[in-house]
Protein backbone atom coordinates (compact mmCIF):
# COMPACT_ATOMS: atom_id res chain seq x y z
CA UNK A 1 0.00 0.00 0.00
CA UNK A 2 1.32 3.16 -1.18
CA UNK A 3 0.96 6.17 1.30
CA UNK A 4 0.44 9.61 -0.39
CA UNK A 5 0.20 12.96 0.33
CA UNK A 6 -0.08 16.20 -1.48
CA UNK A 7 2.27 16.93 -4.32
CA UNK A 8 6.26 16.68 -3.16
CA UNK A 9 5.47 14.39 -0.77
CA UNK A 10 7.16 11.42 0.49
CA UNK A 11 5.62 7.76 0.41
CA UNK A 12 6.35 4.80 1.82
CA UNK A 13 7.57 2.35 -1.23
CA UNK A 14 10.08 5.62 -1.82
CA UNK A 15 11.20 5.72 1.52
CA UNK A 16 11.59 1.67 1.40
CA UNK A 17 13.69 2.10 -1.65
CA UNK A 18 16.04 5.52 0.00
CA UNK A 19 16.81 3.01 3.14
CA UNK A 20 17.59 0.05 1.61
CA UNK A 21 19.93 -1.88 3.76
CA UNK A 22 19.06 0.28 7.20
CA UNK A 23 16.84 -2.77 8.81
CA UNK A 24 14.21 -0.79 9.12
CA UNK A 25 10.71 -2.50 8.93
CA UNK A 26 7.91 -1.67 7.14
CA UNK A 27 6.05 -0.04 10.30
CA UNK A 28 8.94 1.92 11.05
CA UNK A 29 8.95 3.22 6.94
CA UNK A 30 5.40 4.03 7.94
CA UNK A 31 5.39 5.97 10.77
CA UNK A 32 8.16 8.03 9.05
CA UNK A 33 6.27 8.53 6.32
CA UNK A 34 3.35 9.49 8.19
CA UNK A 35 5.46 11.85 10.16
CA UNK A 36 7.06 13.35 7.34
CA UNK A 37 3.53 14.64 5.66
CA UNK A 38 2.35 15.56 8.82
CA UNK A 39 4.69 18.08 9.99
CA UNK A 40 4.87 19.10 6.08
CA UNK A 41 8.98 18.43 6.55
CA UNK A 42 10.31 18.88 2.85
CA UNK A 43 11.50 15.47 1.11
CA UNK A 44 14.43 16.66 0.13
CA UNK A 45 15.62 17.20 4.08
CA UNK A 46 14.22 13.51 5.08
CA UNK A 47 15.96 12.07 1.73
CA UNK A 48 18.89 14.02 3.18
CA UNK A 49 18.80 12.49 6.84
CA UNK A 50 18.37 9.08 5.30
CA UNK A 51 21.44 9.44 3.18
CA UNK A 52 23.60 10.26 6.28
CA UNK A 53 22.72 6.99 8.02
CA UNK A 54 22.69 5.14 4.78
CA UNK A 55 26.41 6.70 4.88
CA UNK A 56 26.82 5.69 8.34
CA UNK A 57 25.30 2.27 7.37
CA UNK A 58 27.52 1.80 4.35
CA UNK A 59 31.22 2.61 6.66
CA UNK A 60 30.17 0.41 9.25
CA UNK A 61 28.67 -2.95 8.17
CA UNK A 62 30.16 -2.79 4.27
CA UNK A 63 33.70 -3.20 2.58
CA UNK A 64 34.75 -0.83 0.38
CA UNK A 65 33.87 -2.65 -3.17
CA UNK A 66 30.08 -3.44 -1.12
CA UNK A 67 29.46 -0.06 -0.55
CA UNK A 68 30.53 1.52 -3.81
CA UNK A 69 27.58 -1.14 -5.53
CA UNK A 70 25.49 -0.21 -2.49
CA UNK A 71 25.51 3.31 -3.95
CA UNK A 72 24.83 2.77 -7.46
CA UNK A 73 21.97 -0.02 -6.36
CA UNK A 74 20.48 2.96 -4.43
CA UNK A 75 21.19 5.01 -7.01
CA UNK A 76 19.46 2.81 -9.46
CA UNK A 77 16.09 2.16 -7.17
CA UNK A 78 15.44 5.98 -7.46
CA UNK A 79 15.66 5.84 -11.60
CA UNK A 80 13.02 2.84 -11.04
CA UNK A 81 10.43 4.34 -9.28
CA UNK A 82 10.62 8.28 -11.56
CA UNK A 83 7.67 9.04 -13.13
CA UNK A 84 7.78 8.66 -16.80
CA UNK A 85 8.87 11.37 -18.94
CA UNK A 86 6.68 13.46 -21.51
CA UNK A 87 8.17 11.52 -24.61
CA UNK A 88 8.00 7.85 -22.68
CA UNK A 89 4.00 8.40 -21.65
CA UNK A 90 3.41 9.80 -25.52
CA UNK A 91 4.86 6.56 -26.56
CA UNK A 92 3.37 4.36 -24.70
CA UNK A 93 -0.11 5.55 -25.75
CA UNK A 94 0.73 5.59 -29.37
CA UNK A 95 2.13 1.62 -28.72
CA UNK A 96 -1.23 1.19 -26.91
CA UNK A 97 -3.58 2.62 -29.45
CA UNK A 98 -1.54 0.60 -32.24
CA UNK A 99 -2.15 -2.35 -30.00
CA UNK A 100 -6.11 -2.24 -30.02
CA UNK A 101 -6.33 -1.98 -33.90
CA UNK A 102 -4.44 -5.85 -33.11
CA UNK A 103 -7.57 -8.16 -33.46
CA UNK A 104 -7.59 -10.29 -29.91
CA UNK A 105 -7.24 -13.57 -31.92
CA UNK A 106 -3.25 -12.33 -32.93
CA UNK A 107 -3.10 -10.88 -29.11
CA UNK A 108 -4.08 -14.28 -27.90
CA UNK A 109 -2.01 -16.60 -30.67
CA UNK A 110 1.31 -14.23 -29.45
CA UNK A 111 0.92 -14.40 -25.76
CA UNK A 112 0.44 -18.13 -26.27
CA UNK A 113 3.33 -18.39 -28.60
CA UNK A 114 5.60 -16.35 -25.87
CA UNK A 115 4.45 -18.09 -23.02
CA UNK A 116 5.30 -21.65 -24.22
CA UNK A 117 8.58 -20.47 -25.62
CA UNK A 118 9.71 -19.07 -22.17
CA UNK A 119 8.11 -22.67 -20.57
CA UNK A 120 10.44 -24.46 -22.77
CA UNK A 121 13.52 -21.92 -21.87
CA UNK A 122 12.66 -21.95 -18.45
CA UNK A 123 12.35 -25.49 -18.02
CA UNK A 124 15.20 -26.38 -20.18
CA UNK A 125 17.47 -23.78 -18.08
CA UNK A 126 17.22 -25.42 -14.93
CA UNK A 127 19.49 -28.45 -16.10
CA UNK A 128 21.87 -27.20 -17.79
CA UNK A 129 22.60 -23.92 -15.20
CA UNK A 130 25.37 -24.70 -12.99
CA UNK A 131 24.60 -25.00 -9.11
CA UNK A 132 24.24 -22.12 -6.73
CA UNK A 133 27.72 -20.47 -6.15
CA UNK A 134 27.64 -20.22 -1.92
CA UNK A 135 30.22 -18.75 0.43
CA UNK A 136 31.90 -16.15 -2.13
CA UNK A 137 31.57 -12.43 -1.61
CA UNK A 138 29.99 -9.98 -3.58
CA UNK A 139 32.71 -8.84 -5.17
CA UNK A 140 33.83 -12.19 -6.32
CA UNK A 141 30.57 -12.76 -7.06
CA UNK A 142 30.25 -9.89 -9.61
CA UNK A 143 33.60 -10.09 -11.24
CA UNK A 144 32.52 -13.65 -12.47
CA UNK A 145 29.05 -11.80 -13.35
CA UNK A 146 30.48 -9.10 -15.46
CA UNK A 147 33.03 -12.11 -17.21
CA UNK A 148 29.42 -13.85 -17.62
CA UNK A 149 27.81 -11.06 -19.18
CA UNK A 150 30.69 -9.68 -21.08
CA UNK A 151 30.74 -12.96 -23.09
CA UNK A 152 26.93 -13.19 -23.49
CA UNK A 153 27.32 -9.40 -25.34
CA UNK A 154 29.73 -11.00 -27.63
CA UNK A 155 27.56 -13.85 -28.14
CA UNK A 156 24.42 -12.15 -28.87
CA UNK A 157 26.28 -9.47 -31.26
CA UNK A 158 27.49 -12.39 -33.30
CA UNK A 159 23.99 -14.25 -33.36
CA UNK A 160 22.03 -10.48 -34.25
CA UNK A 161 25.10 -9.65 -37.41
CA UNK A 162 24.49 -13.40 -38.55
CA UNK A 163 20.58 -13.17 -38.60
CA UNK A 164 20.54 -9.76 -39.69
CA UNK A 165 22.33 -10.27 -43.05
CA UNK A 166 20.12 -13.50 -43.48
CA UNK A 167 17.13 -11.20 -44.39
CA UNK A 168 13.81 -11.45 -43.39
CA UNK A 169 13.95 -14.96 -42.49
CA UNK A 170 17.03 -15.52 -40.20
CA UNK A 171 16.13 -12.03 -39.30
CA UNK A 172 12.39 -13.63 -37.99
CA UNK A 173 14.99 -16.48 -36.01
CA UNK A 174 16.53 -13.16 -34.01
CA UNK A 175 13.51 -13.51 -31.76
CA UNK A 176 13.46 -16.61 -30.39
CA UNK A 177 17.24 -17.06 -30.14
CA UNK A 178 17.78 -13.54 -28.41
CA UNK A 179 14.85 -14.62 -25.51
CA UNK A 180 16.82 -17.90 -24.95
CA UNK A 181 20.50 -15.89 -24.95
CA UNK A 182 18.85 -13.69 -22.26
CA UNK A 183 16.57 -16.00 -20.32
CA UNK A 184 20.10 -18.09 -19.68
CA UNK A 185 21.97 -14.96 -19.22
CA UNK A 186 19.67 -14.46 -16.16
CA UNK A 187 19.67 -18.33 -14.80
CA UNK A 188 23.53 -17.96 -14.67
CA UNK A 189 23.40 -14.51 -12.73
CA UNK A 190 20.97 -15.96 -10.42
CA UNK A 191 23.17 -19.11 -9.83
CA UNK A 192 26.61 -16.70 -9.17
CA UNK A 193 24.56 -14.78 -6.74
CA UNK A 194 23.80 -17.97 -5.05
CA UNK A 195 20.01 -18.76 -5.61
CA UNK A 196 19.02 -21.95 -6.39
CA UNK A 197 17.09 -21.68 -9.86
CA UNK A 198 15.37 -24.59 -9.89
CA UNK A 199 13.43 -23.26 -7.23
CA UNK A 200 9.53 -21.84 -8.85
CA UNK A 201 10.07 -18.49 -6.92
CA UNK A 202 13.49 -17.95 -8.31
CA UNK A 203 11.99 -18.30 -11.63
CA UNK A 204 9.61 -16.34 -11.34
CA UNK A 205 11.74 -13.66 -9.77
CA UNK A 206 13.86 -13.73 -12.86
CA UNK A 207 10.73 -13.21 -15.35
CA UNK A 208 10.23 -9.96 -13.07
CA UNK A 209 14.22 -9.04 -13.96
CA UNK A 210 13.69 -9.59 -17.91
CA UNK A 211 10.31 -7.46 -17.30
CA UNK A 212 12.11 -4.96 -15.69
CA UNK A 213 14.65 -4.29 -18.24
CA UNK A 214 12.30 -4.59 -21.35
CA UNK A 215 9.45 -2.41 -20.21
CA UNK A 216 7.70 1.19 -20.34
CA UNK A 217 8.77 3.16 -17.66
CA UNK A 218 5.22 3.68 -16.23
CA UNK A 219 4.92 -0.60 -16.41
CA UNK A 220 8.66 -0.95 -15.13
CA UNK A 221 7.66 0.94 -11.84
CA UNK A 222 4.60 -1.62 -11.25
CA UNK A 223 7.27 -4.39 -12.16
CA UNK A 224 9.73 -2.97 -9.46
CA UNK A 225 7.69 -2.75 -6.67
CA UNK A 226 6.35 -6.43 -6.56
CA UNK A 227 10.17 -7.55 -6.71
CA UNK A 228 10.80 -4.96 -3.67
CA UNK A 229 11.06 -7.49 0.01
CA UNK A 230 11.01 -10.55 -2.49
CA UNK A 231 11.03 -12.81 0.42
CA UNK A 232 7.28 -11.42 1.51
CA UNK A 233 6.21 -11.06 -1.57
CA UNK A 234 6.77 -14.24 -2.84
CA UNK A 235 5.06 -16.08 -0.39
CA UNK A 236 1.96 -14.65 -2.17
CA UNK A 237 3.07 -16.14 -5.67
CA UNK A 238 0.03 -18.48 -7.54
CA UNK A 239 1.30 -21.85 -7.65
CA UNK A 240 0.98 -22.28 -11.51
CA UNK A 241 3.45 -20.52 -13.71
CA UNK A 242 0.54 -20.15 -15.97
CA UNK A 243 -1.40 -17.40 -14.02
CA UNK A 244 1.77 -14.97 -14.70
CA UNK A 245 0.45 -12.23 -16.44
CA UNK A 246 1.70 -13.11 -19.89
CA UNK A 247 -0.47 -10.86 -22.16
CA UNK A 248 1.17 -7.43 -20.40
CA UNK A 249 4.35 -9.32 -21.02
CA UNK A 250 4.71 -10.23 -24.17
CA UNK A 251 2.92 -6.40 -24.67
CA UNK A 252 5.76 -4.49 -23.31
CA UNK A 253 8.15 -6.68 -23.96
CA UNK A 254 6.97 -6.47 -27.78
CA UNK A 255 6.42 -2.78 -27.93
CA UNK A 256 10.53 -2.17 -26.34
CA UNK A 257 12.11 -3.67 -29.11
CA UNK A 258 9.85 -3.61 -32.13
CA UNK A 259 11.01 -0.58 -33.70
CA UNK A 260 15.03 -1.76 -34.05
CA UNK A 261 13.75 -5.45 -34.83
CA UNK A 262 12.42 -4.04 -37.37
CA UNK A 263 15.48 -2.21 -39.11
CA UNK A 264 17.30 -5.68 -38.64
CA UNK A 265 15.05 -6.86 -41.24
CA UNK A 266 16.05 -4.40 -43.75
CA UNK A 267 18.62 -5.32 -46.21
CA UNK A 268 22.03 -4.11 -45.88
CA UNK A 269 21.71 -2.04 -42.67
CA UNK A 270 20.40 -5.51 -40.83
CA UNK A 271 23.74 -6.69 -39.85
CA UNK A 272 25.17 -3.68 -38.00
CA UNK A 273 21.65 -2.98 -36.50
CA UNK A 274 21.72 -6.68 -35.27
CA UNK A 275 24.85 -6.60 -33.79
CA UNK A 276 24.47 -3.11 -32.41
CA UNK A 277 20.53 -3.31 -30.92
CA UNK A 278 21.18 -7.33 -29.48
CA UNK A 279 24.48 -5.74 -27.69
CA UNK A 280 22.97 -3.08 -26.23
CA UNK A 281 19.97 -5.21 -24.86
CA UNK A 282 22.52 -8.06 -23.26
CA UNK A 283 24.01 -4.82 -21.46
CA UNK A 284 21.52 -3.22 -20.20
CA UNK A 285 19.97 -6.98 -18.84
CA UNK A 286 23.19 -7.44 -17.56
CA UNK A 287 23.19 -3.95 -15.28
CA UNK A 288 19.32 -4.51 -14.66
CA UNK A 289 19.51 -7.92 -12.97
CA UNK A 290 22.91 -7.50 -11.45
CA UNK A 291 21.03 -4.34 -9.36
CA UNK A 292 17.89 -6.67 -9.01
CA UNK A 293 19.74 -9.37 -7.26
CA UNK A 294 22.01 -6.67 -4.98
CA UNK A 295 18.97 -5.27 -3.61
CA UNK A 296 18.13 -9.04 -2.05
CA UNK A 297 21.71 -9.16 -1.01
CA UNK A 298 22.84 -5.89 0.22
CA UNK A 299 20.29 -5.19 3.04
Amino acid sequence: MIISSTAGGLNSHRLKTLSCGLLLSDKSLLRITLLANLLVIPRLVVIAILSCVTLTYQTKYMDTYESEAFSTLLSWQNKMIQRPGFFNRLSKKMQTKINTWIPEKVHAAITTTIRQMFRAVLFGSTYTTVKPVANKSIELREIAIQERIKNYKNTAAIEGGITGAGGILLGLADFPILIGIKLKLLFDIASLYGFDVKDYKERVYILHVFELAFSSDEHRKNVYLKMVDWDKQSKNLPDNIDQFDWRNFQQEYRDYIDLAKMAQLIPVIGAPVGIFVNYRLIKKLGVTAMNAYRMRLLK
